[in-house]
């Protein structure tokens, strides 16, 4: 049986931790990387170093970001008085990339999920309770994805944020139920947000 260089194979292993890489694609990776000029590849190794080195959470929204406050946070042509509640940040850009929302974000960082023990307290819930304590907040809106996981945090979010009289709304149905929303295309997610419906 051909055996790769121990390296290689500690390469291959890494990769196949990322989300959606099996072990071939962690194979094909780990040996296109191998192929790689030195050069490249000390560029690609120094490319998530920066990464890591710079960027982190805002500490207002939760969004990945250079700087903190991020760039929508601090964005004076934002609305600030809605807030939308999206499950993680790639759905905070595809939403944002439709054009049609121009408020602000709250990234929860996840979505209630029992069998996989995300309670409530894994989730960004406080803050977004703090953020609508502190701020003059008159609408939220609830786009988490139209999957089991996603309608049950918007419930749960719905049955908190009712009582504090504040107009809470859901996006409309017009995302596949079990889809997510950073693979949704612009036009889909535009009607989605202006037919969103008051919980």
């Amino acid at each position: 049986m051909f055996k790769s260089a121990s390296s290689v194979e500690r390469l291959a292993n890494r990769l196949a931790r990322l989300p959606g890489i099996g072990r071939k694609s962690a194979n094909r990776l780990a040996f296109h990387i191998l192929k790689l000029t030195k050069e490249e590849a000390f560029e690609l190794a120094d490319t998530i170093r920066e990464v890591k080195d710079k960027v982190g959470f805002c500490t207002v929204c939760n969004n990945i970001s250079e700087t903190d406050p991020c760039q929508i946070c601090t964005d004076p042509k934002r609305t600030k008085n809605i807030i939308c509640v999206v499950e993680e940040t790639p759905d905070a850009a595809a939403i944002d990339k439709a054009e049609s929302f121009n408020g602000m974000f709250h990234i929860l960082g996840g979505k209630l999920s029992p069998l996989d023990g995300i309670g409530p307290d894994d989730l960004k819930i406080s803050e977004l309770l703090a953020r609508i304590h502190d701020g003059d907040i008159t609408e939220i809106i609830l786009a988490t994805n139209p999957n089991v996981e996603g309608e049950a945090t918007a419930l749960y979010l719905s049955g908190l944020l009712k009582p504090l009289g504040l107009k809470v709304s859901r996006i409309a149905r017009g995302l596949p139920v079990g889809s997510d929303l950073e693979y949704a295309d612009s036009a889909t997610l535009s009607r989605a947000l202006e037919g969103r419906q008051e919980f």
